[in-house]
């Protein structure tokens, strides 16, 4: 089973304090972009798994780019404040082998935390981390890849 942990690109500030309309930034767009080249030889998702924020489903179209006919489940328990540990359970009782998420910090790092029992490592924006695991479960994931684009 493999799970791709993917942090949203460079997004524009907050309008009127509105953090969920935020969209990519030009950069935020070339980071996704190239994150998505990264993965597209690496992986072969069965689904995707997206926040609701608008930043996170514009990094994700970079990435369906090379996978058109992959489900997207929209997610409401990986947005920045969420709690790991709900996310986690949520992603455990998904029926698939092969899972990107994209969402945001500080619930990606956190995410990571639990599934390797590693201590907390901030993403950089559109950085993508390649998970082997049997189950997604707390501490029986290994990191097998990392990619940080150079946008």
């Amino acid at each position: 089973m493999q799970l791709t942990l993917v942090r949203h690109g460079e997004a524009a500030p907050p309008i009127n304090g509105n953090d969920t309309k935020r969209p990519l930034t030009q950069r935020g767009h070339l980071q996704a972009k190239q994150t998505a080249e990264f993965l597209k030889e690496l992986i072969v998702p069965d689904v995707f798994v997206v926040s609701p924020l608008l930043r996170a489903q514009e990094t994700l179209a970079h990435i369906q780019h090379y996978f058109k006919d992959v489900p997207v489940l929209i997610c409401d328990k990986i947005k920045p404040e969420d709690d790991a540990k709900s996310a986690v359970e949520w992603l455990s009782q998904l029926p698939y082998g092969n899972i990107i998420v994209v969402c945001h910090m500080n619930v990606v790092a956190h995410i990571a935390e639990q599934l390797t029992l590693e201590n907390f490592n901030p993403f950089a924006l559109a950085e993508a981390r390649l998970y082997e695991q049997t189950v997604i479960v707390n501490g029986l994931s290994t990191q097998q890849k990392a990619f940080i684009p150079t946008a």
